[in-house]
């Protein structure tokens, strides 16, 4: 099934469609425009879909609506008839020498259901009186337009909210319901009398008919019909006009019910049980739409993880009066299988361009139909454009997710999952895992009954659409999210880490970054910002994740709240617990107006660029290149011989240094396998490019004076006194390196690298005079002294045992929020 096909069925599952013809139309110009064709930077306007959604056939719609929850309602009274039929001859037992059940036993069946009874059938007979008057209109004998008008003044909002209002009966059916079919399956074993009333209780039919059913399977309909009012008002509020006088009473409806049935699929596990052959119990933990690329194209389909098996389905939406169905795709035993994840952040550059062109088109339609929020261009065309929203995210959903998940069973069976975001591919990976380390016993499924059983177990019954979810604008962050990294603790061995950052909202612009890894240790140290646009953002999600011989790990994961209330544009410093890691970090948000997405922003390049903008560019006082680098060499060369002195491959230097200029966090990944003579030929050459030395060139004669300071100490504070008045990041700078190059002259006796020898290798480097060979009074440098003073300045400074620490980073908390918090 091609993606046309997948969305068309999704919609047309959740009434979206107005007609299959007017849905390819809209759908088709989208996928041909979107992913075939260049972006058109002309209008956003979509050819007409042929469409009779006038204001008078949505209220024909919403007629023929309410009469089918008025005939569901009818059904459903049979049904309550039919389980409550022997609760009286088994209540009037009780109370005798042998009884059936016990009153305690009699009132756990029933819990509940009397009740539910008299508050469904308050709610029908007021639905069926106000809908008694209003029958189909006659075409042919003109009464079309009085139907419609009278239809527009009838109310039920008022009916639905009673209703609602009630709705926590259910909750103390559901808490019941386990134990009231322990009863039935126990006392079933142990009582014939028992056994025949509960398997033979029938329902009325509408016609006289009567149908067959279990006395269990009757308990089974309410938790159904609970779960299927939020859908019903769903579709109810699609067709009701905004200025109807019911919409706002079914909007808080329809919310009412939201929240009831969130609450249930978190606490309730006996919707998500179905009972298999040799009465095993299958349990349903976790479903969702992952998009699965197992047959070469990716597909978006719905997954059921139960205890013992992961099974794929696609969704077949059934006519009307018919039950929605599931087809089997695939499965996998959870026993033995494995799961490895990898991150595909390097797509083709046809699809790269295919999604932006689809981002843009998203981002300009939403922002025409913001441009007409109470539909004042007619309620047809907003709907109709929605409805196109929907599908072109559909798409997105489909197409971008570049996390993936390999699964692999011990019958050599294969299966490849995408997901866009690393959080939840770990919460799949994880759950999976906590199933497979236990011993399971693998029964080979009933697959049609465990299939056709999703519709009733499933707890997510769409893809999570932001297009289709109403928010309080006012709530949602839009604009510039940063955070700045800075460090870690708590790990239990060294290792090498790195903190992945992403945020919820559109997928307009890039939701996920991360920062480069960290060199190995303990307390792993960044000090790297991150930026985020931003349209409506909820919240953030931060991950922690080590490497190691090419594997990668998620240590912990955290969620945090994004609130415009309490962010702003100065910098809040946090401290988040992140698994068993404490991770501290500073936010802040600037909400500003948001333009049509581009291109991704390349990184700017890092050499032959004055180190002042590199830092600057990077949010902090000494560039991760320098960092990288000395972090690298100190973890394992501080006991190579000639360590600086002997230069790596020039190749191999010229190739770290093209990536660094590209890509901080590949670059930082090549670092770390390559020879280390490369990596500190690599710190050596980006001193050495800098348009101007680190030290100033106008500090050179006057640090050259000091140098005639026979006194060691006077001359260092005069050296010292000279530096502080140099660029905040070249002193930082020039103080880190000579703090690195001191402990690794503590390591002569191995690496044979003396002070002086460091001092020769980078004196040229970080000290050269003024252009020309002047100083700025026009006296000619010596250049055969010119050496000698570059050395022996270096050499001075090496000298000092007090050499002031170096700031790595910039003080985030200093001109903000000072106040830590625990997260």
């Amino acid at each position: 099934m091609n993606v046309y096909q997948e969305a068309l069925s999704y919609l047309e599952s959740h009434h979206a469609a107005a007609g299959g013809e007017g849905l390819e139309d809209v759908f088709h110009e989208e996928a041909v425009s979107c992913f075939l064709s260049p972006l058109c930077s002309e209008s956003i306007d979509f050819p007409d879909t042929p469409t009779s959604c006038s204001r008078e056939e949505m209220l024909e719609k919403r007629l023929v609506v309410l009469r089918g929850i008025l005939e569901s309602e009818e059904v459903y009274l049979r049904e309550l008839d039919a389980l409550l039929a022997p609760m009286k001859a088994l209540r009037a037992s009780a109370g005798t020498s042998q009884p059936v059940l016990s009153s305690q036993q009699v009132q756990t069946v029933f819990y509940q259901i009397p009740e539910l009874k008299d508050i469904h059938q308050s709610f029908y007979s007021g639905l069926k009186a106000r809908l008694g008057s209003h029958t189909p209109p006659d075409v042919d004998s003109g009464q079309e337009t009085v139907t419609s008008c009278s239809n527009s003044e009838l109310e039920m909002g008022d009916l639905f909210l009673k209703l609602v209002n009630h709705l926590g009966l259910y909750g103390g059916f559901i808490e019941n319901y386990e134990k009231a079919v322990e009863v039935v399956r126990k006392c079933t074993q142990a009582n014939p009398l028992f056994r025949t009333l509960a398997e033979t209780l029938y329902i009325n039919g509408a016609d006289k008919a009567r149908t067959a059913c279990t006395l269990e399977a009757l308990l089974y309909k309410p938790l159904d019909r609970v779960t299927k009012t939020t859908l019903v008002l769903r579709d109810l509020l699609k067709t009701t006009p905004v200025e109807h006088k019911d919409y706002a009473a079914l909007q808080e409806a329809l919310r009412l019910s939201q929240s009831f049935l969130s609450g249930v699929n978190e606490s309730s596990q006996s919707k998500r049980e179905v009972t298999l052959t040799h009465g095993m119990r299958r349990q349903l933990m976790r479903d969702g739409f992952v998009v699965d690329a197992s047959e070469g194209v990716r597909s978006l389909r719905h997954f059921f993880l139960y205890t013992d098996l992961l099974l794929c389905t696609r969704f077949k939406h059934a006519g009307r009066g018919k039950q929605d169905q599931y087809r089997f795709s695939w499965y996998l035993p959870l026993a033995g299988l494995r799961t490895r994840w990898v991150a595909d952040h390097e797509q083709p550059p046809d699809t790269t361009v295919r999604l932006l062109t689809l981002r843009t088109k998203m981002f300009l339609l939403r922002q025409q139909l913001q441009q007409n929020p109470k539909g004042t261009r007619g309620l047809t065309w907003t709907a109709r454009n929605r409805k196109k929203l929907e599908q072109m995210e559909l798409l997105l959903l489909t197409h971008s997710p570049v996390y993936r998940l390999d699964l692999h069973s011990p019958s050599d069976k294969s299966h490849t999952l995408f997901f866009s975001s690393l959080y939840e591919l770990e919460e799949w990976r994880d759950a999976i895992h906590k199933l497979t380390t236990g011993n399971i016993e693998t029964i080979p499924p009933d697959l049609l009954t465990l299939t056709s059983a999703c519709v009733k177990l499933r707890m997510t019954q769409q893809p999570h659409l932001h297009s289709s979810v109403a928010a309080e604008d006012g709530k949602l962050l839009c604009g510039t999210v940063s955070v700045a990294i800075h460090s870690a603790s708590g790990l239990q061995e060294p290792a090498c880490v790195y903190v992945c950052v992403e945020v919820d909202g559109y997928e307009f612009y890039d939701k996920r970054a991360q920062t480069h890894s960290s060199v190995r240790s303990l307390n792993p140290l960044w000090d790297q910002e991150l930026s985020f646009l931003v349209d409506g953002a909820q919240k953030m999600m931060v991950l922690c994740v080590s490497q190691s011989d090419g594997e990668e790990a998620v240590l912990g994961k955290t969620t945090v709240q994004l609130d415009s209330t309490s962010l702003s544009c100065r910098w809040r410093r946090q401290t988040l617990q992140v698994g068993q890691l404490e991770v501290t970090l500073s936010l802040k948000y600037c909400p500003h107006p948001l333009e049509a997405p581009g291109a991704p922003i390349q990184q700017p390049p890092v050499f032959c660029v004055p180190i002042e903008k590199v830092a600057q560019q990077e949010g902090v006082l000494v560039p991760h290149v320098v960092r990288c680098c000395v972090e690298e060499v100190e973890r394992r060369g501080m006991d190579e011989v000639g360590i600086y002195r002997i230069s790596g491959t020039a190749t191999d230097i010229c190739s770290l240094k093209a990536v660094f200029n590209t890509n901080l966090r590949e670059a930082v990944t090549r670092l770390r396998s390559a020879e280390v003579n490369t990596v500190s030929g690599v710190l050596k050459l980006y001193f050495r490019e800098l348009p101007e030395p680190l030290v100033p060139s106008d500090l050179f004669q006057s640090l050259a004076k000091t140098l005639d300071i026979q006194d060691m100490n006077s001359r260092l504070v005069s050296m010292l006194s000279l530096l502080q008045s140099s660029p905040d990041v070249s002193r930082n700078t020039f103080l880190y390196l000579m703090h690195h190059l001191q402990r690794v002259a503590k390591r002569q006796d191995v690496n044979k690298m003396t002070l002086m020898n460091l001092a020769t290798v980078f004196g040229p480097s970080l000290l050269r005079p003024p252009a020309a060979g002047l100083e700025h009074n026009g006296v000619t440098v010596d250049i055969s002294q010119e050496v000698v003073i570059q050395v022996q300045v270096v050499f001075s400074f090496l000298q000092s045992n007090n050499l002031p620490e170096a700031q790595t980073s910039l003080p985030y908390g200093s001109d903000t929020e000072e106040e830590t918090t625990h997260m």
